[in-house]
């Protein structure tokens, strides 16, 4: 019996298979491409935790957690402690969000739900993405020499009628708490805006024609159905914007007073972690340096704490969505 053999591929179904095998070829290398780039960034952050980590071995081994609760910082005697600067940092951002985030939000549901023509709203959300690409140093300047003057009559103004306050209980100097704070909102107002903007825009059409069609009002439909439905990407652009703050450099180094005690009122100088670093690493010493790459760490600390914070809030939320 003879054997069947298979006609003939004609030319159509060999350029197919062809295709199909150079589209599953092209696939699987993007994606092997992609993993690469994922683990390069992941093991290039491992290496410079580790860098930072070896160099500040010496001050870890001498000061331990102790570093993270003493007031001193005493480049002559060789004792360093950054708990003035913790506690800048955590209250410097703070202020920024407590001002950045109410503004944020206002301006991506005024630019998202169409309150004005469009010709109006695109230059304004351009704008505001400007805001961003300007350096922190001509920030610095700008508050230096300006911010602060403007804001003088009014923390006097503040210091008069609510200096029983602890928050503003001393009389009001040019470097604070507060004006670093209030600069800082300025810095990550473009990114609170930019991306809740965009969480918004991207949210499906039947979400507000549903809520219209059900009766609801304009701000009903934006309180109670888009800013629900799009609470994941608005808390991550609020946990990304307090990165941004808490890692500020040169700003914080111009504005904060680099003063390095622990102030209750918002009215003093003060310092944070990045302000030390950017100040006193030029002329450090051996020992210093150890000191400051200790500090420096304490901060990469915190911001894993934030960002890790952030993914279990964002994922818990889009739980709750689907």
């Amino acid at each position: 019996m003879a054997a069947t053999s298979t006609p003939p591929e004609s030319p159509e179904v060999a350029m197919i298979r062809v295709r199909r095998n150079l589209r599953y070829y092209l696939d699987q290398g993007f994606y092997y491409l992609t993993m690469a780039f994922a683990l390069a960034i992941a093991i290039t952050l491992v290496w410079i935790v580790i860098q930072i980590g070896l160099t500040a071995i010496p001050a870890i081994t001498q000061f331990g957690l102790g570093f993270l609760t003493s007031t001193t910082w005493d480049p002559v005697q060789n004792i360093y402690g950054i708990l003035p600067q913790i506690y800048g940092t955590l209250v410097s951002a703070i202020i920024a969000l407590v001002v950045a985030v109410p503004l944020g939000l206002g301006i991506a549901i005024f630019l998202s739900e169409d309150f004005l023509p469009t010709y109006v709203t695109t230059p304004i959300a351009f704008a505001i993405e400007l805001l961003a690409a300007i350096p922190s140093v001509v920030i610095g300047l700008w508050g230096i020499f300006i911010l602060i003057p403007f804001l003088r009559p009014f923390y006097t103004f503040v210091h008069r009628y609510l200096g029983w306050i602890p928050l503003f209980g001393t009389e009001p100097r040019g470097n604070s708490l507060l004006t670093l704070g209030l600069v800082l909102a300025f810095m990550i107002l473009p990114l609170i805006t930019s991306i809740s903007r965009q969480t918004l825009v991207s949210l499906p059409p039947y979400l507000r024609q549903g809520a219209m069609a059900l009766g609801a009002t304009r701000w009903e439909t934006i309180l109670r159905v888009l800013i629900p439905a799009g609470f994941s990407g608005i808390v991550g652009s609020i946990m990304l914007a307090l990165g941004r703050a808490m890692g500020e450099t040169m700003a914080a180094a111009m504005l904060v007073g680099n003063s390095n005690r622990i102030n209750i009122s918002l009215l003093e100088p003060g310092s944070t972690i990045a302000s030390l670093i950017a100040s006193q690493f030029g002329e450090a010493g051996r020992d210093q340096v150890a000191a400051l790459l200790y500090a420096g760490l304490v901060l990469m600390i915190l911001s894993l704490i934030v960002n890790i914070l952030a993914e279990i809030i964002i994922k818990k939320f889009q739980n709750v969505e689907r």
